[in-house]
């Protein structure tokens, strides 16, 4: 056949390259999509497993499949995979019952030995969803610590218990099916959730990257986290990631009601989303847009009452467990608290005490992340806020639940853009999980003392503090922050994105950028708009 019959044209003619998506902002798009290939020594050599760095001459943006964020989407599906087999071991079935009935196999405390411990299998029972009742409306008593009973409910916030509600009454339907694969009720529950968890990490992976702007390729950490393996399916946190990385996408993209009311909905899951209210104020009082503040606070309520009031009106005693359980409890193996007391001859505090100090602590804590949020040259980005409250939040609080370390994955990649530190920190509180589980099993049964299980979580804690710390070394030193670059100012500031200072007249002086208090122009320098560019 001929070059011409083969290809449509006479011979000789050169071929016309034509691209089969709009072209980047730059045609090699080097100087404005961020390629760790090239600029991140530790991305460089692992590249070499699939052939090393994109090339030189690639022309970047053009793909019509495998885009950066289908690959990133694909990738967390792996690392999903992978957290579902870690727990795995935990829903192994055996014939435990009288009559070679089957029955799930913890025999010889495999959840610990395994290492495959998820809250979702145990919960299917203790929190009666195994009788078909609805989670508010049904009590049950336990012992309580002075040696009486103790009338429990559901112990979770209205979103999280309703979609324990709905995954309980799925499995079930399955269960009654006859045409559908069987097995235990409770092994259908856990892969039902799990479902629904895979789902919302995946939206939360989809709204980082889109939250990354330029520095896309900074989503792989929260898409490939060691945290994911461990603790993807260990609770219901992935449905509050996905609800507070989706709000921040909406605040990005100049959204503020849709991003209330994310938010709001996050609150009503775990209550870690609606602390972004308190940065997104910050900012928005800095620049002068507190009535976009007003709409955003305002939806979040809304969408928080609007889930919770029925529940409230209903079924009050419920409605209030979780409020109840948390007053009351005292501190968690993973709180700062308790290391203390592992470690020295202290005793510990009483619930209300500690309650207390906790609230105080992180009152301060919250005091100094506005001062530096208000006195900074330059305004700081939303995402570096974010990750300093909720951070200070963990470390302060009486209760670090080892899947809460899930909350600080898509704040951390979006405000800290430094791959190495941020690996050695997830690789660092993924391991706990191991001396945690064989603290549990307990040295009488050949597990560990609880001084090796306390000590890691102290190096976790460092290990946070010494994220916090180079964040604000960046917020001090806004030309060390990798993402602004050239003109950039914050992806996903939103409404107080490139926007000049406008402190409010009431503000004192004491609380504005000490470079210049009058000039907000100054404090604001080298945030000029720049138009035509894709944020």
């Amino acid at each position: 056949m001929s070059e011409k019959a083969a290809t449509g044209r006479p011979t000789g003619a050169k071929a016309k390259v034509v691209s089969p998506a709009p072209l980047a902002p730059d045609l090699h798009s080097a100087d404005w999509r961020d390629t760790p290939g090239w600029n991140d020594p530790m991305v460089s050599r692992l590249s070499t497993a699939i052939g090393g760095p994109v090339g030189r001459y690639a022309l970047l943006g053009r793909t019509r499949f495998f885009t950066p964020l289908r690959v990133l989407l694909l990738l967390a599906v792996v690392f999903l995979a992978f957290g579902w087999f870690t727990k795995a071991a935990c829903i192994q079935q055996a014939p435990l019952g009288p009559n070679g009935e089957l029955g799930l196999d913890w025999r010889g405390n495999r959840q610990y030995v395994a290492m495959c411990y998820s809250d979702v299998v145990p919960l299917y029972g203790a929190e009666r969803l195994n009788e078909g009742a609805f989670p508010y409306a049904t009590s049950w008593e336990e012992p309580a610590a002075d040696g009486g009973t103790q009338v429990r409910y559901m112990e979770y916030p209205v979103v999280a218990g309703l979609y324990q509600y709905v995954s309980m009454r799925v499995a079930k339907a399955w269960d009654s099916a006859s045409w559908l694969p069987g097995g235990l009720q409770v092994a259908i529950y856990f892969n039902v959730v799990a479902l629904g968890l895979a789902m919302a990490w995946l939206v939360t992976v989809w709204a980082t990257a889109l939250s990354a702007g330029r520095r896309i390729w900074d989503a792989a950490l929260v898409a490939a986290s060691p945290l994911v393996i461990v603790h993807a399916f260990t609770n219901f946190d992935a449905l509050a990631t996905a609800c507070a990385a989706g709000g921040l996408l909406a605040w990005a993209r100049r959204r503020p009601v849709l991003a209330g009311v994310l938010l709001g909905l996050g609150g009503a899951t775990k209550l870690y989303p609606l602390l972004l209210l308190g940065p997104l104020f910050l900012l928005c009082l800095r620049a002068g847009r507190i009535r976009v503040f007003g709409r955003t606070a305002a939806a979040a309520a809304a969408a928080w009452l609007a889930v919770n009031l029925p529940i409230m009106l209903l079924f009050p005693r419920g409605w209030a467990e979780f409020f109840r359980l948390n007053t009351e409890r005292g501190a968690d193996p993973d709180s700062i608290y308790n290391v203390v007391r592992s470690l020295t001859t202290w005793s510990g505090w009483d619930a209300a005490t500690l309650n207390s100090v906790s609230l105080v602590l992180f009152a301060a804590a919250c005091a100094a992340i506005a001062w530096l949020a208000l006195t900074a040259a330059r305004r700081p980005r939303l995402a570096q806020l974010c990750f300093l409250v909720v951070a200070a939040f963990l470390i302060t609080n009486k209760v670090w639940s080892p899947q809460y370390s899930l909350w600080l994955v898509p704040l951390a990649v979006l405000a800290l853009p430094h791959r190495r530190a941020l690996l050695a920190w997830m690789a660092i509180d993924a391991l706990v999980w191991v001396p945690r589980m064989y603290y549990y099993l307990g040295t009488a049964d050949k597990g560990l003392p609880e001084q090796w299980f306390t000590v890691t979580v102290l190096i976790r804690d460092v290990a946070v503090l010494a994220l916090c710390a180079a964040v604000i070394r960046q917020i001090r030193n806004p030309a060390e922050d990798l993402v602004r670059y050239g003109f950039v100012d914050d992806p996903i500031g939103g409404a107080v994105d490139q926007a000049p200072d406008a402190f409010p007249p009431w503000l004192p002086r004491v609380l504005r950028p000490r470079a210049d208090h009058d000039s907000p122009s100054k404090s604001s320098e080298g945030t000029t708009r720049i138009v035509g560019v894709a944020p």
